[in-house]
C-alpha cells in the first residue's frame, strides 16, 4: 500500500470523501486544493492535535486508543460496520502478520440440516471467503444453474460467489442492479480482510480480482464497508424471467454464512421461484428419500402371518 498501514489509507480516503458543507464546517467561499476536509478540520472535530492525527494518517503512530477511534469515528460520520472496521484495521497495525493459508472449511452437519429443512427456498452456504461450501438444488439454479452442482464437494473446484459476480458474465447479468450487488461483495469482503488479516487465501482472492476487475479495483479503494445481512434484488433469470428477492444472510458468529433466498408471499415471484423448484427436481429428490418411495410398488409386502400359496401341483 505504498508504505502506508490499512488505517492510515483508510482514514485518508474516508476524510476526502467528506464535505465540508456535509458537517457545517465553514470555507468562507476559500478555494480548496483538495476535495473532503483537511487534517486540521478533522483533528478539531475529533478532539485531538493535528500532529497527532496526522502522524496517525501516515502510519507513523498506529496505536490509537479506542476512545480516539470512536472519536475519529464520529468526526467521519461512521456507521456501525465502519466503526467496527476501523478498530479492526487500527488492531491489524498494532501487530505483524504472517499470511497463512488455512485449511478448507467445512460444512458442519448442523448447516447441512438447515439446508435440508428449507426445502425448495433457495440457498447456499458461503466461507468467509465467499467460497461455496454447499448449496441446495434450487439455489444452485437461482445462482449458478451454469456450474456443476457437485463443485462445492471438492475444495478445489469450489466456485467463489466474489469471483463469479466480478468475472463471470452469467452471473453479472443476473442482477438488474449489478453495482448495488458489486458494492455489497466488496464492503463485506473489506469487513472479512480486516477481521482476518493472517488469511493469505483471501488476501490472493483480493489481489486476482484487483488485477482482472478495474471495477473490483475501483470499488476496493473507495474503501467503502458493509457487512452484508440482507438486501433486496431485482434479478433476471434465464429460465424464469425476472423476480424480486431478499437476499438474507444468517450467520451464527465466525462460522461459515447461509444465505438465503426468500420472495413476498402471493407475489409473481414467488411463483417464479416455485417454478425454478419443479424444474430442478427438488421436490421430486425429497420424495425419493421417502420409506415409501424406496420400497417396491410392483409388489406389495405380504400381510403379517399370510402363508405363501402352495403352487406344486
Amino acid at each position: 500500500m505504498d508504505g502506508k498501514t490499512q488505517l492510515g489509507d483508510f482514514l485518508q480516503t474516508r476524510r476526502s470523501q467528506l464535505r465540508p458543507a456535509d458537517i457545517g464546517v465553514p470555507t468562507y467561499g476559500e478555494r480548496r486544493r483538495v476535495p473532503g476536509l483537511r487534517r486540521e478540520e478533522l483533528a478539531l472535530l475529533a478532539g485531538v492535535s493535528t500532529s497527532y492525527y496526522t502522524r496517525l494518517e501516515q502510519g507513523q503512530s498506529p496505536s490509537a486508543s479506542p476512545e480516539v477511534l470512536d472519536a475519529i469515528a464520529g468526526a467521519l460520520r461512521l456507521d456501525e460496520s465502519e466503526r467496527r472496521y476501523l478498530h479492526d484495521v487500527a488492531k491489524v497495525d498494532r501487530r505483524r502478520t504472517r499470511g497463512r493459508r488455512p485449511a478448507p472449511e467445512r460444512v458442519p452437519d448442523a448447516t447441512r440440516q438447515f439446508l435440508d429443512v428449507l426445502g425448495d427456498v433457495p440457498a447456499i452456504v458461503l466461507s468467509r471467503r465467499t467460497d461455496v461450501l454447499a448449496w441446495n438444488r434450487t439455489g444452485h439454479a437461482l445462482f449458478a444453474g451454469h456450474l456443476d452442482f457437485g463443485a462445492p464437494e471438492l475444495p478445489a473446484r469450489r466456485p467463489n460467489m466474489a469471483r463469479l459476480v466480478f468475472l463471470d458474465d452469467h452471473v453479472r447479468d443476473l442482477y438488474a442492479d449489478w453495482p448495488s450487488k458489486a458494492r455489497a461483495v466488496v464492503g463485506n469482503l473489506r469487513v472479512v480482510a480486516a477481521r482476518y488479516p493472517e488469511d493469505a487465501a483471501l488476501h490472493a482472492l483480493l489481489g486476482e480480482l484487483s488485477a482482472k476487475s478495474a471495477e473490483f479495483a475501483s470499488m476496493w479503494a473507495d474503501h467503502r464497508v458493509k457487512a452484508c445481512t440482507g438486501a433486496d434484488y431485482e434479478m433476471r433469470h434465464p429460465l424464469i424471467g425476472p423476480l424480486t428477492v431478499i437476499q438474507q444472510n444468517m450467520s451464527s458468529g465466525r462460522g461459515p454464512t447461509v444465505v438465503v433466498a426468500t420472495t413476498e408471499a402471493g407475489s409473481p415471484s414467488r411463483a417464479a421461484l416455485a417454478l425454478l423448484a419443479q424444474a430442478t427436481g427438488e421436490g421430486a429428490a425429497r420424495a425419493d428419500l421417502s420409506p415409501d418411495a424406496a420400497r417396491p410398488r410392483s409388489q406389495p409386502e405380504p400381510a403379517p402371518n399370510s402363508v405363501a400359496p402352495d403352487r406344486r401341483r
